[in-house]
């Protein structure tokens, strides 16, 4: 088997930069696919949050556990297909796809382990030349009217948003048959996970809450029809107490059916004290902190469900691809895109938490292939 080279911004392990986390600029070698594999040409990928776990090293160092020197990040975009392998029946040669980004599969098709983090061997879009198997691709559907850069930013965080939101509502219905969902209340905070989630449920018409603070995500919160707690307001003495008190009375004291955290231990206790009896918390990942605590005897007399999901099966992603389609649930298009020179400043920008939007996108070969 031969091999073929790139360039990439790769992820070094920590024995060739012991002290500090960086991207660099390098040729990157890879073998050449297999039989169930296709080299493609990364268009557009967005920002995520296990891109800033891989490059703080936190909870792990993917290179270590990988047991490589380095490693292509980026599990979210869109590609253009190169090169197909012998057997590969799910795309052809020129097709626009989705990264679907699932590293290893269960038995039943749930992800294990993440493309382009913690999988061996993967590597994801920061590269201007990628090798992915037919499964981590879903071609994108014909005529969309929706932007490159929007499907690159659905990639990942819609899908996810969309195999958490019917575990989650799923099990608050095994519990609360027959309530009507306009008196179903869905807070949530998190990023851009949370927001696609809140805009499912708003679709199917329960009422929805967003807690956060930046300027840019309130507007967008309004522009949406979903209602917003702006978490600024509250000092850090009384942030606690000012949250609840805001969720009470938006929800008039009835409190939370189902919440979303993908923050995790900074929030979690406020989470659960505004959770309603038989109410749901849900999560599907972490930011700040991925170790809780939770009293099980009051969680148990509260009948409260807790629901983890890790990204979804193929079949959910071509459902949420669908649903996307049909009824409009896309992530906004935004005018700013990264450059690819820029993608060590917009990483060290998302890890310091100076990026608003909630879809970071940037370009990879987007110049070349939006004018063929």
């Amino acid at each position: 088997m031969g091999t073929v080279s790139t360039e990439a911004w790769v992820l070094p392990s920590a024995a060739r930069r012991p002290k500090q986390a960086e991207l660099i600029r390098e040729t990157y070698t890879f073998p050449d696919i297999t039989s169930n594999e296709v080299l493609a040409k990364p268009i557009y990928g967005c920002v995520e949050g296990n891109m800033m776990h891989a490059i703080t090293r936190d909870p792990i160092d993917i290179c270590a556990e990988r047991g490589e020197d380095t490693v292509v990040l980026g599990n979210a975009g869109v590609v253009r297909v190169d090169k197909i392998g012998s057997d590969v029946t799910h795309v052809r040669e020129g097709d626009t796809c989705l990264v679907f980004g699932v590293g290893e599969w269960d038995a039943y098709g749930y992800p294990v382990k993440a493309l382009g983090y913690d999988a061996a061997g993967t590597m994801g879009v920061f590269a201007k030349t990628t090798k992915l198997h037919e499964k981590q691709l879903i071609p994108i559907p014909t005529g969309t009217t929706y932007s490159l850069q929007q499907w690159a930013a659905f990639s990942l965080r819609y899908v996810t948003a969309w195999g958490n939101w019917r575990v989650a509502y799923e099990c608050w219905q095994s519990q609360m048959k027959g309530i009507p969902t306009k008196e179903v209340v869905v807070c949530a905070w998190g990023g851009g996970v949370s927001f696609a989630q809140l805009a499912l449920a708003k679709h199917f018409g329960c009422q929805t809450i967003m807690v956060c603070s930046q300027p840019e995500r309130l507007a967008l919160l309004k522009a949406s029809g979903i209602d917003a707690i702006d978490r600024s307001q509250f000092s850090d003495a009384d942030f606690e107490q000012g949250v609840l008190g805001a969720i009470a009375e938006k929800t008039n004291g009835r409190g939370v059916s189902i919440f979303i955290d993908n923050i995790g231990t900074p929030v979690h206790r406020i989470t659960l004290k505004a959770l309603a009896r038989q109410g749901v918390i849900t999560t599907c990942g972490w930011k700040c902190g991925m170790r809780t605590l939770v009293t099980r005897a009051i969680e148990c007399i509260n009948r409260h469900i807790h629901v983890h999901t890790h990204f979804a099966t193929c079949q959910e992603g071509l459902d949420a691809i669908q649903f996307a389609q049909t009824h409009d649930w896309m992530p906004p298009h935004d005018e700013h895109v990264w450059a690819w020179d820029e993608i060590p400043q917009m990483m060290d920008a998302y890890v310091n938490g100076a990026i608003s939007t909630y879809f970071p996108v940037f370009a990879v070969n987007a110049e070349r292939d939006e004018d063929e």
